[in-house]
């Protein structure tokens, strides 16, 4: 591997297509993370992923029981803004199970503890990928938050190029889009 792309080669024999058990040459290279925010956290699609071995990072609503988990990062945040003036945010992590046991196991929550213009803006994502190798604040900022960019071009593409959805069937409009 060389910077961002993979040069894979693989000698097969004559009397076989091309592409037969490339899958085995993808396995250990393509990787999907599911990215999305905290409507679709839920039981159903976390265990499908963990069962599937397919990664994710995904919005977690806020509450009172999350928020009391961020007392000491949020004072942290507090004490940054009024020093600068400037927002301030301060990044932790824990592990969490919802109160309601909705969730059947424990899972890794990064929580973003931000004092803003004399107020509090706690976010929280729940993730599967290892803290050995995603720090909390670059999984927030580099992976999550890019969730919202690519909401912003699908904004985009309906008010500058998809201005109507005009046709009777659902597939046909999602064409259109």
């Amino acid at each position: 591997m060389s910077g961002n792309q993979v040069l894979r080669a693989r000698l097969g024999p004559a009397n076989q297509d091309a592409s037969a058990g490339s899958w085995k040459d993808l396995e250990p290279v393509v990787k999907i993370i599911v990215r999305a925010d905290s409507g679709f956290c839920k039981e159903g699609l976390l265990l499908w992923c963990e069962q599937n071995k397919v990664d994710y990072v995904l919005g977690l609503g806020r509450n009172k029981t999350l928020r009391g988990l961020i007392e000491e990062p949020m004072r942290r945040a507090r004490e940054g803004y009024n020093k600068t003036g400037e927002a301030t945010r301060v990044f932790s992590e824990f592990s969490s199970r919802t109160v309601s046991k909705r969730w059947s196991r424990w899972r890794r929550v990064v929580a973003r503890a931000e004092y803003i213009t004399d107020k509090e803006n706690a976010r929280f994502i729940v993730t599967s990928l290892a803290p050995e190798r995603h720090q909390a604040q670059e999984l927030y900022e580099r992976l999550y938050c890019a969730r919202g960019e690519m909401e912003n071009r699908i904004k985009d593409q309906k008010s500058l190029f998809v201005d109507r959805m005009s046709t009777e069937s659902f597939r046909g409009n999602q064409l259109r889009l």
